[in-house]
């Protein structure tokens, strides 16, 4: 069974940086990151699958974090800058085993959720002054 495990959120202040890591115990055909805060939805963050080499951004963290991955060590990262108050939450890695998928599919894993629903134990990442 797949298993993520994350790291690297800590304590930092507003407009620092901070770079997220999940490794992942298998080869994985999709990831992303999403987060939340306590008594909220979960928010995707950005998403990325194998297929076409698009990656969402969700619009309050386009232009300030990246997502990236490094398939020989089955590795995904969040490389955060600029970060604000608004940005703390906890950090969920996700991700889904080998498959097609449909087109468009990094946003609505985002939206939506992974397939299958493989998520990581998350990783708390607080911006304050």
């Amino acid at each position: 069974q797949l298993q993520l495990v994350e790291s690297g959120g800590s304590l930092v202040q507003p407009g620092g940086s901070l770079r997220l890591s999940c490794e992942a115990s298998e080869v994985t055909s999709a990831v992303g990151w999403f987060r939340q805060v306590s008594g909220t939805n979960r928010e995707g963050v950005s998403c990325m699958t194998n297929d076409d080499g698009y990656t969402y951004y969700s619009d309050s963290v386009k232009g300030r974090f990246t997502l990236s991955r490094d398939n020989a060590n089955n590795t995904v990262y969040l490389q955060m800058s600029n970060l604000k108050p608004e940005d703390t939450a906890v950090y969920y890695c996700a991700a889904e085993p080998p498959g097609p998928h449909p087109p468009g599919h990094a946003r609505s894993m985002c939206n939506l959720g992974p397939r299958h629903n493989y998520w990581g134990q998350g990783t708390q990442v607080t911006v304050s002054s």
